[in-house]
């Protein structure tokens, strides 16, 4: 028995046949306009006079993989619902969401310039006023950069001094071989008996082996890139006996 069913889409009307409408649990797809609907509850009488019926679309009607003509295209567009169709942009959200985009870059810059500030006022000296000047506000202040795997020690020597029993001086010399000024290290001394085992271990900051008088200034200007430092320490070791020493350098935490 034939029917006729109605797109709800174009409102196009076509005639199909009950045994269809069965196979495929009422499912069809219009062939004028592509869409998919429930044949079964889109049927109308077939005595109404408005209805102007199409060829039947049955070989095309059950094919999910056939897609619309060209032609439905408009059609589909002109009966799409209100809820479906995009919600236009308003230029003042554009302009919030640019705004948006630009602090979050000025955000992630600030934190790149606070996390190696030491880094870029190597590099460029001329900005390290600008950086001081950011700083003050936080607290923080703009340290020489601190890397050890640049830094090491070229030579070191321990004698004792023949003026006095018990006293030992201790020569070396610390090389900085990244291109930029780096802070002074740390020097950790441990001087090791005849069996190589500790006696006395020693932590010298900058301001232990640097000479007195202008420990301050050096300590703020850092080894030079490419340069180095040398160093002279006298230590008392009247209680101990020394044989040998290790000498390491670092950086506190």
């Amino acid at each position: 028995m034939s029917l006729v069913t109605r797109c709800p889409i174009c409102g196009t009307a076509f005639r199909v046949q009950s045994s269809q409408l069965a196979a495929h649990s009422g499912t069809v797809r219009c062939g004028k306009c592509g869409d998919v609907f429930n044949g079964v509850a889109a049927l109308v009488e077939e005595g109404d006079g408005r209805i102007a019926l199409e060829p039947s679309p049955q070989l095309g009607l059950f094919d999910p993989g056939r897609q619309a003509p060209p032609s439905a295209a408009p059609s589909d567009a002109a009966h799409r619902p209100d809820f479906l169709a995009p919600e236009p942009r308003s230029r003042r959200a554009t302009w919030l969401w640019a705004l948006a985009a630009l602090l979050g870059v000025l955000a992630l810059a600030a934190q790149f310039a606070y996390r190696f500030r030491a880094e870029l006022a190597a590099w460029n000296p001329a900005a390290r006023e600008a950086l001081v000047a950011l700083c003050q506000p936080l607290g923080c202040d703009v340290p020489l950069p601190r890397h050890p795997e640049l830094m090491s020690i070229d030579a070191s020597e321990l004698q004792a001094d023949t003026r006095r029993d018990g006293l030992i001086l201790l020569t070396a010399s610390i090389r900085n071989r990244a291109r930029f000024a780096q802070d002074y290290p740390a020097l950790e001394l441990t001087l090791t008996d005849e069996n190589d085992r500790p006696v006395l271990r020693r932590v010298l900051a900058p301001r232990d082996y640097l000479e007195a008088p202008r420990s301050a200034e050096l300590i703020g200007q850092g080894i030079s890139g490419g340069s180095e430092a040398a160093l002279r320490v006298y230590l008392d070791t009247s209680r101990t006996r020394a044989i040998g020493y290790r000498l390491y350098l670092f950086y506190p935490l």
